[in-house]
């Protein structure tokens, strides 16, 4: 078996040059006092930090899927996940993350297992240099995990929203900042819980070179997320039954915290940069605070009140830069900043959604034709008809209305974008987006396709989903 790592006392860097805060697969004992107080301008030199050369930028993957009993299609128990990462750990050679004596991830380089609050398991690759190495480390990874859960009777379903179980079904991961976080969201939306028991996405992490190429990529992303959560679209069921959208998960979040998610509209302002993100998340209130290895409930308190001193909770304590770190993971905007840009759009799905994603944006973002594409194209885009797309988009996927005519339209000519500026990287990557290119065009999404199946030959049993072999694991 892997060496087992105590979360509570070693704190480490898996990610080495780059995705630190994402990938990191510990956590800090924050309790250490801070040499000298925060200062504003440190805050700007973290995303500063995050500044790197063209020939540094990295790829870093994410994706998360329902494990469920063969048997009975229902969702794993927390005892049945901790068999399957000591198993993992054994024959493959990885090393448990320990955190209170339960294993809670596995590490392996600067790859990581772990656990998202409804017994959802999530891989995050290394940072690499290609797609195709990317598809690597996902290939591996999935070829693992099955061949420890087939005999135990386990399989994994590639889809945005649990299809089946009522919320009080969802077996909850037994560990405290889950805990907290389940107290915390009934306060400040209708879906928090649901967002962090019931639903699975694909992710994907890219670099920026300076704050002027930051500001492209971040508008550009921010104001096609809706777009790749429409050509992603995988979560119509609820319960049983048909739920009325085509990506249940993109619409549980617009119901989480506004406080803490959406599109940015400040980021499209003339006067956007570094400081400007960091105004605005100063303000944001917090969630928690980590002590001890205790999360401690801020009570709306914002980190700007942490940096005055001003925390109930903490009463005359300041923060320290990992603080500041752990308060912007917490910011679950549709794309996240932090010393990376994270896509954040995206329905989970078939293996080959996995390939795709990354594929799409790395297409746009990291070829400066495709790139500034985009950012001419969306110049002129309002406010208003941004925030329709994220509002309209979960429930009309690509028949979304837009500008006089439908959003397929535009998405053909942004995935066409992507797969040209996959061909100029000259390594063979533009393949990944034929499914994406075919869903543009005809403008049926695989929610659109599973619906079809529910109503046709599935005969109104979502069960089917089960045994649906493209979104097996």
């Amino acid at each position: 078996m892997g060496r087992e790592t105590n979360v509570q006392s070693k704190e480490e860097n898996i990610n080495g040059g780059g995705f630190f805060d994402k990938y990191s697969t510990t956590v800090t004992d924050f309790a250490a006092a801070p040499t000298k107080p925060l200062t504003k301008q440190d805050l700007i030199n973290y995303f500063v930090s995050g500044c790197k050369p063209k020939d540094q930028w990295r790829i870093g993957t994410e994706h998360e899927k329902f494990g469920f009993e063969v048997e009975t299609l229902r969702p794993i128990k927390y005892d049945q996940i901790k068999e399957l990462l000591y198993g993992i750990a054994e024959r493959f050679g990885w090393d448990p993350i320990i955190d209170g004596g339960n294993i809670f991830a596995l590490k392996k380089g600067q790859q990581c297992i772990s656990l998202e609050a409804g017994g959802q398991i999530e891989f995050g690759g290394a940072p690499v240099e290609t797609l195709h190495q990317a598809f690597a480390e996902i290939d591996t990874h999935i070829y693992q995990v099955k061949e420890v859960a087939k005999d135990m009777g386990i399989g994994f379903l590639g889809i945005g929203y649990n299809p089946k179980w009522k919320y009080e079904e969802i077996p909850k991961i037994p560990k405290e900042r889950y805990e907290v976080m389940r107290r915390f969201f009934p306060k400040v939306g209708t879906l928090g819980n649901d967002m962090l028991d019931r639903t699975c996405s694909i992710q994907v992490n890219l670099d920026y070179g300076s704050e002027a190429d930051m500001i492209k990529k971040l508008r550009a992303s921010l104001a096609l997320q809706p777009i790749a959560t429409a050509l992603f679209a995988n979560s119509p069921f609820t319960e049983g039954k048909p739920n009325g959208y085509l990506s249940k998960r993109s619409k549980i979040w617009t119901e989480t915290d506004d406080s803490r998610t959406g599109l940015l509209p400040f980021v499209f302002d003339e006067s956007f940069g570094f400081e400007k993100f960091v105004d605005y998340a100063l303000d944001v209130p917090m969630i928690y605070v980590r002590r001890k290895n205790n999360h401690i409930l801020c009570d709306g308190k914002t980190f700007r009140d942490f940096m005055e001193g001003k925390l109930d909770c903490l009463p005359g304590e300041f923060p320290t830069i990992n603080d500041w770190n752990y308060h912007l993971g917490t910011i679950y905007t549709e794309v996240r900043f932090r010393r990376y840009l994270e896509m954040r759009g995206a329905d989970a799905g078939p293996i080959s959604f996995l390939y795709a994603l990354p594929a799409f944006w790395v297409g746009l973002l990291y070829d400066e034709t495709s790139l500034q594409n985009v950012v001419d194209m969306i110049a002129d885009w309002t406010q208003e008809e941004r925030q329709m797309l994220r509002v309209e988009v979960p429930r009309t996927g690509l028949k979304t209305p837009f500008r006089g005519g439908l959003l397929r339209e535009v998405a053909e000519v942004i995935v066409k974008w992507a797969k040209e500026g996959l061909k100029r990287r000259g390594l063979k990557e533009s393949m990944f987006l034929d499914e994406i290119e075919e869903i543009a065009k005809t403008g049926e999404t695989r929610a659109e396709k599973l619906l079809k199946m529910y109503h046709g030959k599935w005969e109104e049993n979502v069960d089917k989903v089960y045994e649906h072999e493209e979104l097996l694991y």
